[in-house]
């Protein structure tokens, strides 16, 4: 929570300060136009190159092989957009640093040599469920959705609704899909 609280509250207050000084040697139009230009480009580029990832996790899968860069590679790309997005130079240059390949892999490595130490830590705790049908517990009465379903423990509903009786037709692919380019 503490990082977090820290990223939140120095990181915009160095982003104000770069501006301030960009400004007061470039002035006032060319820092808005820059701020704007980068959130522009920022987001052709995270396209392109989300895109890029996207096609290579296909081609891989087409394969049978397991994609080089997975979801992980994914989400920094879109990391790496927001933070071109977002107004700032600082935010630039760690969201221009997550599109360039050899360095989105080298985080990816560190988040995953550090997600996979807080496992073995025991710091990571993963929890799973399951639903059951009807819940494990019968419903309330009067509970609007806990009333019986069609079946062993419901009514018999044979006869109700409408039948539409039609005949099958078996449709074949003339076109084969597209990827995405």
């Amino acid at each position: 929570m503490g990082k977090l609280f820290l990223l939140f509250t120095v990181v915009p207050f160095v982003e104000l300060y770069l501006l301030m000084r960009i400004g007061a040697a470039v002035g006032f139009l060319p820092t808005v136009a820059l701020v704007l230009l980068t959130g522009v480009v920022g987001a052709a580029l995270a396209k392109a190159e989300g895109l890029r990832v996207l096609r290579q996790s296909q081609e891989a899968l087409d394969r049978g092989e397991l994609p080089a860069e997975g979801v992980l590679g994914g989400v920094l790309v879109l990391i790496g957009g927001v933070l071109l997005i977002t107004p700032g130079v600082l935010t630039d240059a760690a969201g221009l640093l997550l599109l360039v390949p050899p360095v989105r892999r080298w985080v990816a490595d560190r988040v995953r040599h550090n997600l996979e130490a807080r496992i073995a830590r025991g710091d990571v705790h993963v929890f799973h469920t399951t639903v059951m049908r009807g819940g494990p517990f019968p419903p309330e009465p009067g509970d609007p959705f806990g009333t019986p379903r069609r079946g062993p423990e419901g009514p018999d509903r044979t006869g109700a609704g409408t039948v539409i009786d039609v005949e099958g037709e078996e449709v074949s692919r003339t076109v084969e899909p597209r990827r995405l380019e």
